[in-house]
């Protein structure tokens, strides 16, 4: 057994219900078919099943952005899964998400149940999935791109938290700037303040309760903001 299914054998806690839940009501199906057992308790947490399940939803929607779906993007996705869960637990993934591909996805209600029901820094990790998974083959459909961007609004999150996630992927001439959440005309004790803030608010340690693999993803993006601060540093000479 791969680590997507005892997730969420472990339960899905406030995924289980509403939009997300009923997209996911053949999946759950098919678990139960198999013999897998669900806890059913804690509606109001937010379980590592239930944060897992809600990702591939919204990969899901996003990989249905251009009205299609081809057999590369799927290879896309699981290399990403591979990369960061391992090749059982990324082959359950795909096979959960071929499944959910298949279902309605009503993206407003879904992102409002996840803004009602997640906190802030796990939807910040949500949205950095999403541009991780559709930037998987080196670059971004415009579609997926527009998609991306309506879900991070819609789950509550703002336009400089957004446009900072999205210079981690996609690289302007002021990328660094942007990933910090300022201006290059910025002092240099803004400079300063800005990196501690963004170091915290993208700290690991932020989405610790989803488990040591999504904390490890989360890393990636702690690791973008020294990047981006470092390249600053030496842009400007600063120690």
């Amino acid at each position: 057994m791969g680590k997507f299914t005892k997730w969420i054998a472990g339960g899905l806690g406030w995924a289980f219900l509403g939009p997300i839940g009923g997209i996911l009501g053949f999946v759950l199906g098919s678990m139960l078919e198999q013999g897998e057992s669900k806890s059913r308790s804690g509606y109001s947490m937010t379980t590592t099943g239930g944060f897992a399940m809600t990702l591939l939803v919204l990969v899901a929607a996003v990989m249905k952005a251009d009205e299609k779906i081809l057999r590369s993007e799927l290879n896309y996705v699981k290399q990403y899964f591979v990369k960061n869960f391992g090749e059982e637990s990324a082959a359950e993934a795909i096979k959960m998400l071929r499944d959910i591909l298949k279902q309605n996805i009503p993206v407003r209600e879904v992102t409002q149940q996840i803004k009602s029901n997640l906190d802030y820094s796990s939807r910040l990790q949500l949205l950095h999935f999403l541009y991780g998974v559709a930037n998987a083959d080196g670059s971004i459909h415009k579609n997926e791109l527009n998609l991306i961007q309506q879900i991070a609004t819609q789950m509550g999150i703002s336009m400089k938290d957004r446009d900072s996630i999205q210079s981690m992927f996609i690289q302007s001439t002021h990328w660094a700037y942007k990933v910090l959440g300022i201006d290059s005309s910025a002092g240099d004790e803004e400079v300063k303040k800005a990196y501690r803030k963004m170091a915290n608010k993208y700290h690991p340690d932020k989405v610790s309760y989803l488990g040591e693999d999504f904390q490890k993803v989360a890393n990636q993006k702690f690791q973008k903001v020294n990047e981006a601060y470092e390249a600053i540093k030496k842009e400007r000479n600063l120690s």
